[in-house]
Parts: structure tokens; C-alpha cells; sequence
């Protein structure tokens, strides 16, 4: 079967470029820059972008050796962004700073449609981050698209197979992006015989070869993350697995019954209920730093895992491993990627410590969250696992903004109900990424009864998005927003006024927090 192998220089966006690949039916891989020599087999190899510059002194790079090797075998080969840099500069090109970066979408001007742009438009729009620029290109290679900042924007070389491209057609703001990679892989003579099966049957070979006859304790949310995952191991070593589910005291209303007798109807038997919530939420309140918060929640979580854990393993040693539902972009924002990370915000399942004797076990950590739904489906699980929109591993915890209260969270439950109805009475629970309240640190003056009250601000933040990487804010109706704002202000004691949040993600994150 046919390889595409992505060469990671740090950039947030390799996993991404892998994923658009398995979407045209090609497998793809992902090699740290400091392994690349140890690629054996590839139909391919893409250079990823990253943050730094081919002259820093510690610049990710791959020597001019291991590339003249590669040229030698005919493999094709795509630099994008740093990538693109990095080729021109290797092979005797000239990279330098730029006068100004050139950030976000512009204007691409296609001047020869070539390889990358046959069939498409002679002008599109794209997605650059990037300061340093390809002044000059090394012999035998020629300019085929420009922006009104980047003079080479786009370059290729077919008689050889090395193209490169400033822009990251990996993400959905470039037009036509997946069209170009397309080309790429087809220039490259792949066949598309990728399947999601593949991947079910890899991970089901992969969980039995490291766990044997084994038993896993896994944690479940109820999510499409964890519960794919639980049902993933099952398949693969029946009924040895435990669930666990703790209630956090951060779930939304009705939660925990929902999750166990989704849980039951799924046929687990090993079970474990835990009702946390007074202890999480007793160390909670009070806090307002949102990495504190994160790291108070893992701290918590990991003890009530290790309480549980250390229980089962005196009635049953054969138990060896942990499994956690964590997702690429979790590891994302955690700072858990690539040659450079950057930390955004923790997840708690990523920065979470292992659990004492215990293995532990990540098998969707190189998934998106549209992939594991697609997991889900193929795994035949039903539709209410898979259609959910995604909610935060520490709950409504991240959805209070400034310092956690009782009355805060009281106020972030009876709006998230409110939101989920509303939602489903207009059928927009599938046109919607994500849509949900978030109670602000602030208060404001209002009027209710013909009194002057004084009370918080529940903002409500609706986006769409395919992977959860980019993201737009939703334009919903209306009439849908002053249903949700008029219900919130007339039921719900405590808050007297509502706003919209229509920031996108860039420069914004999904989450407040």
C-alpha cells in the first residue's frame, strides 16, 4: 500500500496535512525531523511547516545528504511553508526576512498551473504564516505562483519531483487546498485504496499485540473520544476492560444518568461509577486562573483514577493498563507536539501523570475529532455517540471564566440546558461544531420588576468547523439568539444580560478557557 511520509519541523498543523492525505484515500505517517533518515518506504514525503528559520542556530533541519539520497530514489517531494523554505535553501536557493510577514488569507496569483495547479483557478485565495520568503530559487526550478508580498510563493521542479509551497493548502482557508494536494499525490502516482476500516483493523491489531491478555482500565466521559475508545478496546479484548466513570461535579444536567445507561446499553460489564463531585468542586471554588484550574482538575482526576485503579489491580493483578481518549488536538494545545511546542492551554488528559503500575495507553492520539467520528461509525456505534458536539474533558469548570463559585456554576448548568433545547427544537445540533454558554467573570446593570439589578453576563460562543483546528463563528438566526437570551434572563436567577461571541478561531480559541 502506498505512503505518504510527513517530515514534522513543529508546525500545529502536520497532523493536519497527514489527515487531508488519509482523506484522499493515501496512508499517511508522520516522522520527526530527527528520525527522517530512518525512512525506509515512501511513496512521498512532505516537509510540514514550523516556527523558526532555516539560520536559527537550533532550526530543525535535515542534512543536504539525506535529501540528495531521497532525490536519488525518485521520490517526490512537497515542502510547505517552512518546509518550502528549507528545499530552496538546501539545494542552493536564498531564504531571508521578509519586510513584513504576511499572516492569515491572501491572495494567491497562479502563474503557471504546472503540477500543484492544474485545473484550478488563476487566482485563489490561501493561508500563510510566515515571515522569512524564497528570494531566489536553485537551478532548474521555476516560480509558478506569487502573493502581492511573496515573489515565491509556489515553486516546482517536475523533472526531479520537488515542489514547494509558501501557503498551508493543509487548511481548509486555502481554496482549493485539498485540489492541490490532490495533484501532488497524483503526480506521485498513489492509489487511493486508503480506507477508515484500515485504521479500525490496525488499531484492533495494535491493541492486541500490546495488551495480550491484559486488562485496561479506561476512562469515560460519555464523549465521542473516550466512549469510541472504550468500545475500540472491547472489540479488540472483549470484556477485559473496566470503564470508569467519575462524576466531576462539573457535568451538565442529567449527565451522569445519560452516560451509564449509554454505558450499559453498549454491553460493558465491568463498570465503576465514582461520585467525585464534592471533592472537585470543594478545591475549586475560590480559583480563578484557568492553567490553575486545569492543573487543580488533573491533580483531582489523577487521585480518583489512582483511588480506583489500586482497588481493581488488589482483585485482579492481570490489570496492566491505562487508556485515555486523548486526540491530536489535545496534545495540540498542550504543548505535547512537534520540534518546537507551543502551549496553549492543558488538557488534563495530556499533562494528566500515569498511573502508578500502570501502562498507559493513547491508540486515537494521532486522530482528529471528525476522524474518531468517523471511527465511530465504522465501529457501529450509535448515532447519539458520534453526533454529539464536543464538550471539555474538566466540563463547565472551563466555562466559568474568572474565579469558580457555586452560584456561577449553578448559573452555567441552567443555561447549558437551556442552550442544548433550544438548539435541538431548531435542528441545529448538526450544522454546529460547538454552540454553548459561558457564565463571565464580570456583572452588569440591569432592570428587572423596574428595579436596578446587578447581576452576571452569560456569553453564548457558536462555531463551525470540519476538525476543530480553524474554526468560524456560526451566523445563526436572530430570532434563535433572542429565544436563548430572553430564556436565560427570564429563568434563570442571577443573570441579566446576554451577548454573542463572533470572534473565529484563529486569533480565538473553541473554549474561553
Amino acid at each position: 500500500m502506498d505512503c505518504v511520509v510527513i517530515v514534522d519541523f513543529g508546525s500545529q498543523y502536520t497532523h493536519l496535512i497527514a489527515r487531508r492525505i488519509r482523506e484522499l484515500n493515501v496512508y499517511s505517517e508522520i516522522v520527526p525531523f530527527w528520525d527522517a533518515d530512518k525512512i525506509k518506504e515512501a511513496s512521498a514525503i512532505i516537509l510540514s511547516g514550523g516556527p523558526m528559520s532555516v539560520y536559527d542556530d537550533d532550526a530543525p533541519k535535515i542534512s543536504p545528504k539525506l535529501l540528495r539520497r531521497w532525490m536519488d530514489r525518485r521520490i517526490p517531494i512537497l515542502g510547505i511553508c517552512y518546509g518550502h523554505q528549507l528545499l530552496a535553501y538546501l539545494l542552493g536557493g536564498d531564504v531571508r526576512e521578509g519586510d513584513r510577514g504576511e499572516y492569515g488569507s491572501s491572495v494567491l496569483k497562479v502563474l503557471k498551473d504546472g503540477i500543484l495547479f492544474r485545473g484550478l483557478p488563476r487566482k485563489l485565495r490561501v493561508w500563510m504564516n510566515h515571515r522569512d520568503m524564497v528570494c531566489s530559487l536553485p537551478d532548474g526550478f521555476s516560480v509558478i505562483a506569487k502573493t502581492n508580498n511573496t515573489s515565491i510563493a509556489a515553486y516546482e521542479n517536475a523533472d526531479i519531483g520537488i515542489f514547494g509551497v509558501q501557503f498551508h493548502p493543509e487548511v481548509e482557508h486555502t481554496e482549493y487546498g485539498v485540489r492541490i494536494l490532490d495533484n501532488f499525490l497524483s503526480f506521485c502516482g498513489c492509489h487511493r485504496k486508503w480506507r477508515m476500516g484500515e485504521i479500525v483493523r490496525r488499531k484492533v491489531k495494535e491493541i492486541c499485540r500490546v495488551v495480550g491478555n491484559s486488562r485496561v482500565l479506561v476512562a469515560v466521559s460519555g464523549g465521542v473520544d473516550s466512549t469510541t475508545l472504550a468500545y475500540l478496546l472491547r472489540k479488540a479484548i472483549g470484556d477485559n476492560v473496566y470503564v470508569v466513570f467519575i462524576n466531576t461535579g462539573f457535568l451538565r444536567d442529567g449527565e451522569p444518568r445519560r452516560v451509564l445507561r449509554l454505558l450499559r446499553e453498549l454491553g460493558f460489564r465491568n463498570i465503576k461509577y465514582v461520585d467525585a463531585s464534592e471533592k472537585f468542586v470543594s478545591k475549586l471554588v475560590g480559583v480563578s486562573d484557568p492553567e490553575e484550574k486545569r492543573r487543580i482538575f488533573a491533580r483531582i482526576y489523577a487521585e480518583v483514577l489512582e483511588g480506583v485503579a489500586k482497588d481493581l489491580t488488589k482483585k485482579d493483578p492481570k490489570l496492566k493498563f491505562f487508556a485515555q481518549g486523548t486526540i491530536y488536538p489535545d496534545r495540540i494545545e498542550s504543548g505535547a507536539t512537534g520540534a518546537r511546542p507551543s502551549r496553549i492551554k492543558s488538557h488534563h488528559n495530556v499533562v494528566m501523570p500515569t498511573i502508578e503500575n500502570l501502562q498507559k495507553l493513547e491508540p486515537l492520539a494521532d486522530l482528529y475529532k471528525d476522524e474518531v467520528r468517523k471511527l465511530a461509525r465504522e465501529l457501529g456505534l450509535p448515532s447519539e455517540v458520534y453526533t454529539q458536539q464536543p464538550f471539555p474533558g474538566p466540563g463547565l469548570l472551563v466555562r466559568i471564566l474568572g474565579e469558580v463559585t457555586l452560584e456561577k456554576l449553578r448559573i452555567c448548568r441552567e443555561a447549558h440546558r437551556i442552550v442544548e433545547e433550544e438548539v435541538r427544537k431548531w435542528g441545529l445540533t448538526r450544522k454546529l461544531w460547538q454552540i454553548f454558554p459561558v457564565v463571565l467573570d464580570g456583572k452588569s446593570t440591569g432592570i428587572k420588576g423596574d428595579e436596578r439589578v446587578y447581576e452576571y453576563i452569560v456569553a453564548i460562543r457558536a462555531v463551525i468547523s470540519s476538525d476543530g483546528m480553524t474554526a468560524d463563528f456560526a451566523k445563526l438566526p436572530w430570532e434563535f439568539l433572542e429565544t436563548i437570551a430572553r430564556r436565560i434572563t427570564g429563568e434563570i436567577q442571577g443573570v441579566c444580560r446576554v451577548l454573542y461571541d463572533i470572534t473565529s478561531k484563529p486569533p480565538a480559541t473553541i473554549e474561553f478557557e
